[in-house]
């Protein structure tokens, strides 16, 4: 079977991942590219490959693709990914899937209409570790799920936020550390706990003066299942510590994933500095397994370039939707409930009051 023509939209950072992921499947080929600043999308294709154009239009209608991936800017996501879903391309988009639940519904309602499968990029699900968590619980190891943390002590320098001019704006970016660096772990805490019934949050900027969005908030959640959450995610802490997600079952026992050591990584800018792995493993018989967990995530992220691996295999998976139906791991709707959720978080500090889902 020939590979699935792959077009990427935004020849930004995010993008050099894509187009490294990309080049490393042999079931998918980037045959395209294009980006607001047309010459940057010529200097991406030569080092990448692929046929550049100047705009998402061109790109459609003459670079004969079956799917693009979106890494533009989080506002920026909506106009392209319907734009695509009209020509009948497949689209697979960064996180968040949108930086408003108007735009999310949108991409849906026109993914349906056009017949396309459109997925949102969580590649964290991938890991080893969360797997795990994930078969343990739908294996009523820990019982019911009831209680899910989510702590992100993490780092953003004043450099970071110059790097690009639409980053630290809400106007451009669309939040702050809830709809850039928090999606991926608000995706897992999810597919984890389950929907989200009622959300009360707080956000701040605690140490980044002339930056208008949240380096900082806070969250109680009330799932549907009756389990309860708690959020605490920062990108204020120098220089970052950890970022984890446990949870906590009715029988007592708990499961746990460090998704990242330090600060979190920082697309097309560094890599993933050290491998994600379990660090709770309280499941009655299993306890022992920890030790054995982490050797062997250690040993495999030893030999692998893990900033590039998962959002291969998530890649795969979009293609493998594309060509056989099969369900997506992470699906559009899954990215719609992360929206809702940084969404009512931030409504919530603005009314004072809970928010109760859906919105």
């Amino acid at each position: 079977m020939k590979p699935t023509r792959v077009g990427l939209i935004g020849c930004g950072k995010v993008g050099t991942i894509h187009a490294a992921a990309l080049n490393a499947l042999p079931e998918a080929e980037l045959v395209a590219c294009c980006d607001a600043v047309p010459d940057r999308a010529a200097a991406f294709a030569a080092k990448y490959g692929g046929k550049p154009f100047p705009d998402v239009a061109a790109m459609l209608r003459d670079g004969g693709v079956e799917a693009v991936v979106i890494g533009t800017p989080h506002p920026l996501h909506a106009a392209p990914a319907i734009q695509a879903a009209e020509a009948g391309v497949h689209v697979l988009v960064e996180k968040p899937l949108a930086a408003s639940l108007a735009d999310a519904d949108a991409m849906i309602a026109a993914a349906k209409k056009a017949g396309v499968t459109l997925g949102v990029i969580s590649q964290r699900r991938f890991y080893e570790p969360v797997a795990r968590m994930k078969a343990a619980i739908d294996a009523g190891k820990i019982g019911t799920p009831a209680l899910g943390v989510f702590i992100q002590y993490s780092w953003r320098d004043a450099a970071y936020y110059l790097s690009d001019p639409w980053r630290g704006k809400w106007d451009t970016e669309g939040g702050g550390v809830l709809v850039n660096q928090s999606p991926h772990q608000l995706d897992i805490l999810l597919w984890l706990m389950g929907p989200a019934a009622e959300v009360s949050g707080q956000w701040t900027n605690v140490n980044h003066p002339g930056v208008e969005v949240d380096d900082t908030a806070v969250a109680s959640i009330k799932f549907k299942s009756g389990g309860l959450g708690s959020i605490a995610t920062s990108v204020a802490q120098k220089p970052g510590i950890y970022t984890k997600v446990h949870v906590h079952g009715s029988s007592g026992a708990s499961v746990g994933v460090e998704t990242d050591r330090g600060a979190t990584f920082i697309a097309g800018v560094s890599a993933v500095a050290e491998p994600p792995l379990n660090d709770i493993w309280t499941i009655p018989g299993e306890e022992a397994l920890l030790a054995q967990f982490q050797a062997e995530d250690r040993e495999r992220f030893a030999a692998t370039d893990a900033t590039v691996r998962y959002h291969a295999l998530q890649i795969a998976d979009f293609v493998r939707s594309i060509r056989e139906g099969k369900p997506l791991l992470v699906t559009a709707e899954d990215g719609r409930a992360v929206v809702e959720l940084f969404t009512a978080i931030y409504r919530s500090a603005k009314e004072g009051r809970p928010i109760k889902l859906p919105i």
